[in-house]
C-alpha cells in the first residue's frame, strides 16, 4: 500500500469512575484521515478540513504522534497526512485522540504493521501530551483497540481490552461550548480522601465485573464518580438536570464524557438509548443552548480502514 483512508472514531473517556484509566470506542462518530507514503523523509500535515488546527507537524497532535512512531522505526520513508475533522476540538469525545491514533495506525499499516495496536498506544499518547499536557491513554487506547479499554498501569504501560455487552449503547450530547482538557484538569484537587478513594475503587471494580458478566444493573450502579464529576460538572450548563432526566428515562448511568462539556449516558437497548437521547435534547432546548446529539453502539473494532491504494 502507498495510501490508506481510514475512520478514526470518537471515544468516551473516564466513564465516571475511571479517571484516566477507562474509555470506550464509539461507532458512528469520528474523523476521516488519508495517509500516504512520501519519498521526502519526515511527516507533513498537508490538509485539514473542518477545524482551524495547525499544519506544522510538531504543533499538531497527529504529527507529534507520527513522529514518535517514526523515531522508533527503521524506515527511510516519509508520510503525508490529510485530516477531515468531524469531531470538534474541546468536545470531550476524543478529538485529539482520534487524530493521534489515526496517524499512528495508518502509518503502521503502510509500513507493514511492525507494531501491534497495543504498542501504538504509546506513540498516540505523545499526541495527547501535546493537546493536554498529560500522556493519558483512556481515549487513544479504545480508539486503537475498540470496545472498552482499561489502563491497568502507565509505567509500564499495561492495557486490557474488554468486549462490550451486546446490548449496551451510548447517548452523547455535546453542548456547543468548548472546554479545553487542560482547563478542566486545572480545577481538580491534587489530593483526595481515603473515603472517596475507597468508593471509587469499588465502582471501578464493579464496572469491570459488570462488563465481563453482562450485568447491566451492576454496570449502572458502578457508573458513579465520587471525585472528578463534583468538580467538573459546574463547568457544564444544566448538567444536573440532564443527568436526572436521563436516569429517569431509563439510562443505566450518566456522566461527563472525558473532560466535558459533552455528557454521556449508557443504556441497555437501542430503543431506551434513543429515548434517553431525546430527553437530553429536551433539557437543552429548555435553556435554548445549541447542541449536537450522538447515539452509538459500542465499536468493538476501533479504527476502520475505508480503502487503500497501491
Amino acid at each position: 500500500m502507498n495510501e490508506i483512508k481510514l475512520f478514526a472514531p470518537g471515544t468516551i473517556a473516564n466513564l465516571s469512575c475511571g479517571f484516566d484509566v477507562l474509555g470506550l470506542c464509539l461507532d458512528n462518530v469520528g474523523d476521516e484521515m488519508i495517509i500516504r507514503k512520501s519519498k521526502q523523509k519526515g511527516v507533513r500535515i498537508t490538509k485539514i478540513v473542518g477545524a482551524n488546527l495547525p499544519l506544522e507537524t510538531e504543533k499538531n497532535v497527529a504529527g507529534a504522534a507520527a513522529l514518535a512512531l517514526l523515531e522508533n522505526s527503521e524506515t527511510d520513508l516519509g508520510f503525508e497526512i490529510e485530516i477531515y475533522k468531524k469531531i470538534k476540538a474541546g468536545s470531550g469525545i476524543g478529538s485529539s485522540a482520534a487524530s493521534a491514533a489515526g496517524a499512528v495506525f495508518g502509518i503502521n499499516e503502510l509500513l507493514g504493521r511492525p507494531f501491534s495496536n497495543k504498542e501504538l498506544v504509546y506513540f498516540a499518547m505523545q499526541g495527547e501530551k501535546l493537546a493536554s499536557g498529560s500522556t493519558h491513554a483512556d481515549n487513544v487506547a479504545p480508539a486503537l483497540l475498540g470496545g472498552f479499554a482499561l489502563v491497568r498501569s502507565y509505567n509500564p504501560l499495561d492495557i486490557i481490552k474488554i468486549k462490550s455487552p451486546d446490548h449496551l449503547f451510548a447517548s452523547v450530547i455535546h453542548p456547543q461550548i468548548e472546554l479545553k482538557t487542560s482547563d478542566a484538569r486545572s480545577i481538580l484537587k491534587k489530593n483526595i480522601s481515603l473515603k472517596s478513594a475507597i468508593v471509587q475503587w469499588g465502582n471501578v471494580g464493579g464496572l469491570i465485573a459488570g462488563l465481563y458478566t453482562n450485568d447491566y444493573e451492576l454496570i449502572g450502579r458502578s457508573l458513579h464518580d465520587e471525585i472528578i464529576e463534583p468538580a467538573r460538572s459546574i463547568l457544564i450548563p444544566a448538567f444536573d438536570l440532564v443527568k436526572k432526566s436521563a436516569l429517569k428515562s431509563g439510562a443505566l448511568g450518566v456522566g461527563i464524557s472525558g473532560s466535558g462539556p459533552s455528557i454521556f449516558a449508557l443504556s441497555k437497548g437501542e430503543d431506551t438509548t434513543q429515548k434517553v437521547a431525546k430527553i437530553m435534547c429536551e433539557e437543552y432546548d429548555k435553556i435554548d443552548l445549541p447542541y449536537e446529539i450522538h447515539v452509538s453502539k459500542i465499536n468493538d473494532e476501533g479504527i476502520k480502514v475505508l480503502n487503500s491504494k497501491s
